[in-house]
């Protein structure tokens, strides 16, 4: 299945590290430069996990990152899991996540076109450390593309962001990758106008490809999950994260700054917060933000603007 780097006894008391690249060796130096920029990385585990290509086209560029991984110094210890056949990234973070909280209780998730701020393992320690007893909540969220002033520093939703977070086993073992059931029980319930934040996103639908097969999100069979289960995420309303993968280059490409966040360069402090319970004005910001760029005339007007740009694609 691979190789690894990990023969010392003694384990870090930081989270592990668990990075997921595909075929980007420039996306993800930079994503290992920035980490690297933190002051806990050289006490952290790096777990790399390097998917197989999917073609004879991709093929170059996975052999241009396993070379970039091969590389990578400046952690604790680099431990390497390379695919002898294509799994996709929803079976290998599954598999990855599985595992590795089995075996660590926590850990820290990143994919290769994430940048981080140089205080975000800080952040997610803390707060790995503040929440690690707190069965409300099971979801760490370093991103917000919201941009929304009104935002706490800190707040609790929910709803799971995908782009640099953290969960523990014990919030892990809630995690259903069956769509159907998942799908079934938010109808049962009559929640999915709540699930799609009173409609203005279709989270609901996006189940529905994921269980028809045009998708294969494992995010949003995560976000379902630990919604039915009244889980609460931790997320932030200073981004610590920016996604640098909507420029053409991904299997979930697009955006056009719809999602761009801007880094928050300073340390985020981690309070608990109490009571757990979901912060009603971050949930209204979030609705918002969707009604605003989810709408009927936001998306034609993205789709005029990718066209003048000479961009057919869907």
């Amino acid at each position: 299945m691979g190789k690894t780097d990990d023969s010392q006894q003694t384990r870090s008391r930081w989270a592990p590290i668990l990075l997921f690249a595909y075929n980007r060796p420039e996306h993800l130096r930079r994503c290992v430069e920035s980490l690297l920029a933190n002051s806990l990385a050289a006490e952290s585990d790096l777990f790399v996990f390097s998917d197989a290509p999917r073609s004879e086209d991709d093929k170059p560029g996975v052999e241009q990152v396993r070379a970039v991984v091969r590389d990578i110094k400046g952690f604790r210890t680099v431990s390497i899991v390379e695919r002898d056949t294509n799994w996709g990234l929803a079976r290998s973070i599954i598999d990855g996540v599985t595992r590795l909280v089995e075996q660590r209780g926590r850990v820290i998730v990143v994919e290769d076109d994430l940048v981080v701020a140089p205080y975000f393992l800080k952040f997610m320690n803390d707060a790995l450390d503040v929440y690690e007893d707190e069965p409300q909540v099971g979801h760490i969220q370093a991103c917000d593309f919201t941009q929304d002033p009104s935002l706490p520093e800190t707040f609790l939703i929910k709803w799971t962001g995908s782009w640099g977070w953290a969960t523990w086993q014990r919030a892990w073992q809630h995690f259903n990758p069956d769509g159907r059931q998942l799908l079934q029980q938010l109808e049962e319930r009559g929640l999915t106008h709540t699930f799609d934040f009173n409609g203005k996103y279709g989270f609901t639908r996006m189940l529905r490809r994921q269980i028809e097969g045009k998708n294969n999100s494992w995010a949003i069979r995560w976000n379902a999950s630990l919604f039915l289960n009244d889980i609460l995420s931790l997320n932030v309303g200073r981004s610590l994260v920016s996604n640098e993968g909507f420029d053409g280059s991904g299997t979930n490409c697009g955006g056009g700054g719809l999602y761009a966040s801007h880094l928050f360069l300073q340390p985020l402090e981690v309070q608990k917060i109490s009571p757990i319970e979901e912060n009603l004005g971050a949930r209204k910001a979030f609705e918002k933000y969707y009604a605003r760029t989810n709408s009927f005339w936001a998306k034609a007007k993205r789709r005029i603007i990718r066209t003048l740009k000479g961009d057919f694609g869907a």
